[in-house]
This record gives C-alpha cells, sequence and structure tokens, in this order.
C-alpha cells in the first residue's frame, strides 16, 4: 500500500496554482525530459500515441501571451478587459508554457481502419489527451513546479500555428502555464455525498 499511497500524494500536490514566478526549479533539460516521460507513459486508444505537446520558454512563452491578450481584446468590451488582462498578466509572469495538441490525422485513420468506433476514436482522443495533461501536473507538481490549466482555444488556433509554425492538421485542447508557486492554494472542499456506486 505505500507505493499506492505515495500515488495519491503526489496527486494531493497537483493543484491549480494561478500566482506563478518566471522561476524555475529544474533545468530546462530536465523539464523537457519529464515532459517526454509523460507522453510515452500516457495511454492512447489502440497505441495511437496521437498526442502533440510544444513547450514554449523564455520569448516564445511571452510571444503565446500576448497573441492571447491581443485575441481577447477583440472580444471583450474595453471597459470590462481589467481583470481579463490581470489574468493574463499573471499567466504570462510564469516561466513556461506548456502547449497539448491532438494530431488530428491519427484519429482519422483509426477513424477509417475501424469504422464501428469511428464516432468513438475523437471522444477517445480527448480522453487520452486530458490523462496527458494530469500525468505533465502531477509530474511538474513533484519537481516541485506549480502550474494551471487553461483553454483558450479555439480564440487563439489560428495566431499559434503561424507563431510557432504549427501544423493545421494539429487540434490545441489546452494550455498549461507553470512555474514556482508564489502562494499556496486554497483548501479542497469536496461533495458531502459519494459519488461512487458499488453494486455487488
Amino acid at each position: 500500500m505505500d507505493k499506492v499511497n505515495s500515488f495519491f500524494e503526489a496527486l494531493q500536490k497537483r493543484r491549480s496554482r494561478y500566482a506563478l514566478s518566471s522561476e524555475c526549479p529544474i533545468s530546462d533539460n530536465a523539464l523537457t525530459a519529464l515532459i517526454e516521460q509523460a507522453i510515452n507513459l500516457t495511454p492512447s486508444a489502440f497505441n495511437s500515441q496521437g498526442a502533440r505537446v510544444v513547450l514554449l520558454l523564455g520569448e516564445k512563452h511571452q510571444q503565446f501571451w500576448q497573441l492571447t491578450k491581443d485575441a481577447l481584446k477583440k472580444i471583450v468590451p474595453p471597459e470590462k478587459f481589467a481583470p481579463t488582462q490581470e489574468k493574463i498578466t499573471s499567466f504570462a509572469s510564469a516561466y513556461g508554457t506548456i502547449l497539448f495538441f491532438e494530431d488530428w490525422p491519427t484519429v482519422e485513420a483509426l477513424q477509417q481502419k475501424f469504422p464501428t468506433y469511428k464516432d468513438n476514436f475523437p471522444l477517445w482522443a480527448y480522453q487520452s489527451n486530458g490523462m496527458l495533461e494530469l500525468v505533465v501536473w502531477t509530474a511538474l507538481a513533484q519537481a516541485g513546479i506549480g502550474a494551471s490549466l487553461q483553454h483558450y482555444n479555439p480564440l487563439v488556433d489560428e495566431a499559434v500555428q503561424q507563431a510557432f509554425d504549427i501544423p493545421k492538421t494539429w487540434k490545441l485542447l489546452a494550455q498549461m502555464p507553470f512555474g514556482v508557486a508564489a502562494e499556496e492554494p486554497g483548501e479542497k472542499t469536496f461533495l458531502p455525498q459519494s459519488r461512487l456506486r458499488v453494486e455487488k
């Protein structure tokens, strides 16, 4: 049970951290290795391995949040933009950002090969990518790195493709700013009733 408890302790460390500093306790090489290992160890339907990840550091990290802010300015009224700008600035203050994609031709190839499950493959791709996000997030927490999961897609999709030379066949699913957490998260609460149903 010790190994099981260690696993759940790691999951407990994974919390949404919004106040992030521009510091990272591990090297960029170690960070890259951590993400690559997470990609390799995360399951996917039929072992299709359709997840794609882009790690943005330095100027590229800043560029992403600038283009995100520019995109939001077009849809958020000026008189209501201050809170939005504050949030984007907090993300830009982090050390880096991880972009999560799914390679859609991989999904389409499976749909053609296994037409019986055609409608399920997009769902399974999203599920696999969600697992990858959790694995990366938890691994970052274990390394002393705070993070949060954001979703500014599809608003920024086209700008991201142009700015970072992303293939149009990659579908952007989530963004994860990360860095050393500047503050502790509040206590996490749970529903009073069990969400588990057991039948024998």
